[in-house]
């Protein structure tokens, strides 16, 4: 197996001095890779800094965005479950902005193999490309949740941070099941890839649909393998810390509950937050707001529930509702997690004999059904996605 070390330098005790001798700290409470390398093998969690800042022109500073937000994690406290947690430190940057993107692609990889989520800290926002990688060798579809205020495939732009969706979305093997676009301001997007991406049945949730009712959003973020976090999605009032901050855009606490979302889901086995740039952030009030995120995102995991077989435990309970407007309606079934409140529903393969398989819903997708026949879009776009 590969040395994980050798792609990592270590930590500045600088980082900590503030918090060492409070034993309530999460410093005191999580492995760090000071003079040591830590047990990533038995942690549950890996924080990995990216000082990589090749993929933006616009936003130089992303490089110093770790280190920035750990003087403010590593001085939060955590609740009362116990963290095994590790901090890897930075990765170092190879020779080559494509060649960052395969070493961070190896690191998740080897990390993924051992059931160890990783966190990811920094850098521009193409840097996803390696996290997405990191998914190839699983040989099996993958979803995404891409958080972010417009929607990068400017395949005129210079700047890999504004046309990286294309690497990802075009990616040979193709092993994309569903690729969900969230919290982006219509304003600032082209008309034409929304009505693309909706072609292609993915989930588009802009800022205003996301207003409407926040739990709708849930099941898409509970649905991700992989979440990427653009800090620009947040509004600049609340954490303006980007050259692309925006006046509008999702609240701190909108940010933090699709983190919790992320958390809890049993399904995410990645996270990213990137474009954060401590350059513009003067009195460190971003680093605060990023550190709660992924504050957040930890706590989130540690009430995750077992995964559990939704037909064959007491924990779940079925719903079949037939659709009787048309010939050819098809029967939905329902699944309700009682000790979470969360709502599935099953999705019969087209062509293939196989089991169906089971996508995140909302009680409100199960409302609709009932009360008005309607078959939920997530249903829809599942099935035309599958063989």
């Amino acid at each position: 197996m590969i040395d994980l070390m050798i792609f990592f330098n270590n930590l500045d005790e600088e980082l900590w001095q503030n918090c060492k001798e409070d034993v309530t700290c999460i410093y005191n409470q999580i492995s760090i890779h000071a003079h040591q390398f830590p047990n990533w093998q038995e942690a549950d969690l890996a924080i990995i800094g990216l000082i990589e800042e090749r993929g933006t022109q616009r936003n130089i500073g992303v490089a110093g965005a770790a280190d920035a937000f750990r003087k403010h994690f590593y001085k939060l406290r955590k609740s009362k479950v116990s963290y095994k947690v590790v901090d890897l430190g930075n990765l170092r940057p190879a020779p080559s902005l494509q060649e960052t993107y395969q070493r961070l692609k190896v690191v998740c990889e080897l990390l993924l193999a051992e059931n160890t989520i990783p966190v990811i800290i920094g850098s521009s926002n193409d840097m996803m490309i390696g996290q997405f990688w990191a998914y190839q060798g699983l040989e099996q579809p993958i979803s995404i949740a891409n958080i972010d205020c417009t929607v990068d495939v400017d395949e005129l732009d210079n700047e890999p941070n504004k046309k990286h969706l294309l690497q990802i979305l075009t990616h040979q093997p193709n092993y994309l099941f569903n690729f969900s676009q969230v919290g982006h301001q219509g304003y600032l997007c082209s008309a034409s890839f929304l009505d693309i991406f909706e072609k292609m049945y993915f989930d588009v949730y802009g800022v205003g649909k996301i207003r409407e009712n926040l739990l709708n959003v849930e099941p898409v973020i509970r649905d991700a393998d992989m979440v990427a976090i653009d800090i620009s999605a947040i509004r600049k009032a609340d954490a303006g810390a980007s050259i692309y901050a925006q006046p509008f855009g999702l609240t701190s606490d909108e940010m933090a509950q699709l983190c919790w979302y992320a958390g809890i889901s049993p399904k995410v086995s990645s996270i990213g937050f990137y474009e954060y740039n401590p350059q513009l952030d003067t009195h460190g009030h971003n680093a605060q707001v990023l550190a709660v995120l992924v504050w957040y995102f930890i706590e989130g995991f540690y009430h995750r529930k077992p995964k559990l077989d939704l037909k064959n435990t007491p924990d779940f309970q079925k719903f079949i509702v037939p659709l009787t407007e048309s010939v050819n309606a098809p029967t939905l079934t329902f699944y309700k997690q009682l000790s979470t409140g969360y709502w599935w529903l099953e999705v019969p393969y087209t062509t293939i004999q196989v089991e169906p398989i089971l996508i995140a819903c909302s009680y409100q997708d199960y409302l609709s059904a009932v009360e008005g026949g309607i078959i939920p879009d997530r249903w829809i776009s599942s099935q035309a996605k599958m063989p």
